[in-house]
């Protein structure tokens, strides 16, 4: 069964965190998958939903919230969630 709604939120901190962990400054932290789902979580929960219905709904949405104001907002709280994931790693195997 597939969903019939969707978090465009999450749909935009999945995309971030992703460029994120692919960039030069992102060397020091653990690319885990482990890892990876904790940043998106953490950052999730200190974030607003944004669900909708629609695929227009969606649209509506993700332009509302892909300004350089709003992404430089979602950013912040992400480098945040970067730093304590990176601080306390939820796994005994940091991979590097």
């Amino acid at each position: 069964m597939s969903k019939r709604y969707n978090n465009v939120m999450e749909e935009l901190v999945e995309t971030l965190v992703t460029v994120q962990m692919l960039g030069p400054d992102f060397q020091v932290f653990c690319k885990c998958e482990k890892c990876r789902t904790d940043i998106i979580a953490l950052s999730l929960n200190s974030l607003p939903n944004h669900y909708v219905t629609t695929e227009e709904g969606r649209q509506n949405v993700f332009e509302r919230l892909n300004t350089k104001e709003n992404l430089k907002w979602i950013n912040k709280r992400i480098v945040s969630a970067i730093y304590l994931v990176g601080k306390y790693p939820n796994h005994e195997d940091q991979e590097k």
